[in-house]
């Protein structure tokens, strides 16, 4: 048997600037990495289907994701290809990203290298509009994915995660609507909403995405924390008050989290609580990666700051 977590993605290698200048701090990131990172932190058995090239970069994700417990059997080395990188630094408005990810090895993976077993066995695949926008390739991998689990009975997670530098948004619109609809749990914002479905109203896009399919939609909402949707029931669930000095990361949290509380317990409001304390803690802290809290910080914040 596999993970029960697999998500499919584009791993980047980080440098992320303080707000204060200075020097650029190495770390990982990639919304799927980040999701598989924190759902690991929680305790859930997790795996990755995606490409790295043979660098040093490459080696450094293997190296983390080994040391956070996750199986690697589905990754592969592209002789080929670089790992991506992207840049963060911090300005008025928050964070800026600046990317060098063309031609990298996760955007040249096919649907034909796809594990189909490796997906059949887990208990949820997780993609993104991330996953889908770097290729054409990458997005047919993903829908061979979704329709490969949903046959096996898998659980499919989408993050709408819309990135309009990657892709137009009319082709953006197209492929994120028909992933939803091939979806039971989809997280977006009222951000995402806004271009996708022309609407920042949280109840509103809640019944919007609902209607395309999936059983458990999430709205989040920052600060405001986050509107929980089923078809037969909706919840706001608040922010925990926390100390933010850079939000890089937190949605992917926030989906890991969810992710590995919702398979513990089934129960989507219980783990979108939960999701909404490790996403706010991850913003207590510099990158994507190094302020993922594990699960008994969340449990404990949770108790002392709700």
């Amino acid at each position: 048997m596999g993970p029960e977590i697999v998500c499919i993605g584009e791993p980047m290698f980080e440098l992320n600037q303080p707000k204060n200048g200075g020097d650029f701090h190495p770390g990982h990131g990639g919304d799927a990495s980040n999701c598989a990172v924190a759902a690991a932190r929680q305790g859930a058995s997790v795996g990755m289907i995606t490409a790295l090239g043979a660098d040093s970069f490459g080696q450094s994700f293997l190296e983390l994701w080994r040391g956070e417990g996750m199986d690697v059997s589905a990754v592969k080395i592209d002789q080929g290809a670089p790992t991506g990188l992207y840049f963060v630094t911090h300005g008025p408005e928050g964070h800026v990203f600046s990317y060098r990810r063309a031609g990298s090895a996760a955007s040249r993976l096919t649907p034909e290298e796809l594990p189909l077993d490796y997906v059949r066995n887990a208990r949820v695949i997780h993609a993104s509009g991330i996953s889908q926008a770097i290729s054409s390739a990458a997005a047919d991998l993903v829908f061979l994915a979704m329709r490969t689990a949903r046959t096996a009975g898998t659980l499919v997670s989408y993050d709408t995660n819309l990135r309009l530098r990657l892709w137009p948004i009319d082709r953006a619109r197209a492929i994120i609507h028909a992933a939803v609809a091939l979806s039971d749990i989809v997280k977006t914002s009222a951000e995402d909403a806004k271009e996708l479905a022309g609407t920042i109203e949280p109840d509103r896009i809640a019944d919007f995405y609902l209607g395309l399919g999936p059983k458990i939609v999430i709205v989040t909402m920052g600060p405001d924390g986050a509107l929980v949707a089923t078809p037969s029931g909706r919840d706001r669930v608040a922010a925990i008050p926390v100390r933010p000095v850079d939000a890089t990361g937190a949605g992917d949290t926030f989906d890991g989290a969810f992710l590995a509380e919702y398979l513990r317990e089934g129960d989507p409001f219980a783990a979108a609580r939960y999701a909404n304390a490790a996403a706010g803690l991850a913003t207590e802290g510099y990158g994507a990666v190094a302020p993922m809290p594990k699960r008994a910080a969340v449990i404990a914040a949770l108790a002392e700051r709700s």
